[in-house]
C-alpha cells in the first residue's frame, strides 16, 4: 500500500489536530499513513520504497526536519504553514484538503532546491544533510574563535569571529540574512560563506560554486559548536573540522504554481517603494 509521511510539530496542538484530519483524508483514499511527532518516532521511521509524499505540519523548522528525513529517498515535501515566517511552506491550514486533492490529481509542481552535505571529522564524526545552513560558532560569551577555512581543498584564510556560516540559497534568508550576508535566489546552486561578527578587516561574504567544498577547522584552545539547520548541535574541540559541500540530491518541495520569491520577500519584510 502506498504511504504518506506526516511530520508533526510536537508542541503545537493545531498541528496535532491537522494531523488527524490529514490521516483520515489519506486513509480514505487507500494510503498508509506514518506519523513522526518526536525524536523517538523519528528514530523508528521505517524504510519504505512506496513513500509517495511527505507532509510537514508546522513552521519552517518542521519543514527542514521533514526535508532531511526524505532527501535521499527523493520524496517531494508539502509544507503546511503553522509557523510565523512560512518561507518554505506551500499552503495554509485552511487549504490542506484542496492541496491534497491537487497532489492526488497530479496538479502540482516540484521545485528542486540545493541542499548541503555536512561531514564532521576529528574527535566527533558524523554525516548530516541540511537545506538551510551549517554554522561553526563560539560557545563562550565574550570570546571569539579562530577557524581555518579551506576552499576546494586549498587553504584560504583564518577567521577570527563569533562564527562562520555556510548557507544554501534557500538558507540565505535565514541566519545568513541576519549576519548581513547576501540574499540569493533560491533556485540557484551556490554556497555562501558568511562570517558572523568578524574581528578582522575582511568581513565580506563569499558566494561559491557548488563544486567548491568548504572545510572549517577549529584552531586554538577555545571550544566551539556546529549547528546544522538550527536544530542539530554537535560540540567541537580544537582540530575538529566541518566539511560542507553541495548534496548530490536536491530537496524537492511541492508548489502550486511558480513561487514568486521576490513578492514573498517584500511581504515578509514589509518592503514598500518610496
Amino acid at each position: 500500500m502506498p504511504a504518506i509521511l506526516l511530520v508533526v510539530h510536537p508542541q503545537r496542538s493545531a498541528a496535532w489536530q491537522l494531523a488527524m484530519t490529514a490521516t483520515q483524508w489519506w486513509q480514505r483514499r487507500g494510503r498508509d499513513v506514518i506519523e513522526v511527532r518526536d525524536a523517538e518516532s523519528e528514530s523508528k521511521l521505517p524504510v519504505r520504497d512506496d513513500l509517495e509524499l511527505a507532509v510537514s505540519l508546522g513552521g519552517d523548522g518542521t519543514m527542514l526536519r521533514t526535508v532531511e528525513l526524505v532527501l535521499q529517498a527523493r520524496v517531494p515535501v508539502l509544507g503546511v504553514n503553522l509557523g510565523r515566517m512560512g518561507y518554505l511552506t506551500a499552503v495554509e491550514p485552511a487549504g490542506i484538503e484542496e492541496a491534497f486533492e491537487r497532489v492526488l490529481s497530479g496538479d502540482y509542481l516540484v521545485e528542486e532546491r540545493m541542499a548541503l552535505e555536512v561531514d564532521l571529522a576529528g574527535s566527533v564524526r558524523g554525516h548530516y544533510m541540511a537545506l538551510n545552513d551549517a554554522i561553526v560558532e563560539k560557545t563562550e560569551p565574550g570570546h571569539t574563535i579562530r577557524v581555518a577555512v579551506e576552499i576546494a581543498g586549498r587553504p584560504f584564510l583564518t577567521y577570527v569571529a563569533d562564527g562562520l556560516l555556510i548557507s544554501t540559497p534557500t538558507g540565505s534568508t535565514a541566519y545568513n540574512l541576519s549576519a548581513r550576508g547576501p540574499i540569493v535566489s533560491p533556485r540557484l546552486r551556490a554556497m555562501v560563506l558568511t562570517p558572523v561578527s568578524p574581528h578582522m578587516l575582511f568581513d565580506r561574504s563569499l558566494v561559491l560554486e557548488p563544486e567548491e567544498s568548504v572545510r572549517l577547522t577549529v584552531l586554538d584552545g577555545r571550544s566551539a559548536v556546529v549547528v546544522i539547520d538550527g536544530a542539530r548541535l554537535v560540540p567541537l574541540v580544537v582540530g575538529d573540522s566541518v566539511l560542507c559541500r553541495a548534496a548530490a540530491e536536491p530537496a524537492r518541495l511541492v508548489s502550486f504554481g511558480v513561487r514568486d520569491f521576490h513578492a514573498a520577500l517584500r511581504a515578509r519584510f514589509g518592503l514598500t517603494d518610496r
